[in-house]
């Protein structure tokens, strides 16, 4: 457990019994976790909430797996994104590479895979996130603003990147 620090996942299947499934073992492995059943839900749900990974089936009713991607890319555009389906193919796994997919594992999971994944895929957040802080508070430092400008702006960057 103690080396899965705060990772923010959402999963994204409209198969309510994988959900369940997943969400319990994550759990346990002390993930924070939120099932959604549709690429719709999971937009609204990360418009209010940073994750670090989010877990999308490519196959759902409504709103696809690659649009779900992109979707959560524009609200969220660290967020890493592991590609479940039980309907492997070459073509969506290029598809979902385009909208910058982390991994792309196919049903059955192999869970203990899925979880190493979860992990480097928070880990390659974190360090995307960093790099692109340090280089935004470089270039506000740059600007030449005063203090009270460069704290103000530095307090909005945290907003941004969910670090508080």
């Amino acid at each position: 457990m103690s080396d899965t620090p705060d990772i923010k996942v959402l999963l994204i299947d409209d198969e309510q019994t994988l959900l369940e499934y997943l969400s319990k073992r994550l759990l346990k492995e002390g993930f924070t976790v939120k099932a959604t059943f549709s690429g719709e839900e999971a937009l609204e749900v990360a418009a209010n909430n940073f994750f670090d990974v989010a877990v999308v089936d490519l196959k759902m009713p409504g709103m696809d797996g690659v649009e779900t991607q992109k979707r959560l890319k524009e609200i969220q555009p660290l967020i890493q994104c592991i590609v479940l389906t039980g309907h492997g193919s070459i073509d969506t796994a290029l598809e979902s590479g385009q909208q910058d997919a982390f991994k792309y594992l196919l049903k059955p999971i192999d869970y203990e895979n899925l979880v190493e994944t979860i992990k480097e895929a928070a880990k390659k957040k974190e360090e995307v996130q960093a790099t692109k802080f340090k280089e935004q508070v470089e270039e506000i430092y740059r600007s030449g603003m005063g203090a009270k400008g460069i704290k103000k702006a530095i307090k909005e960057l945290r907003k941004i990147y969910g670090i508080e």
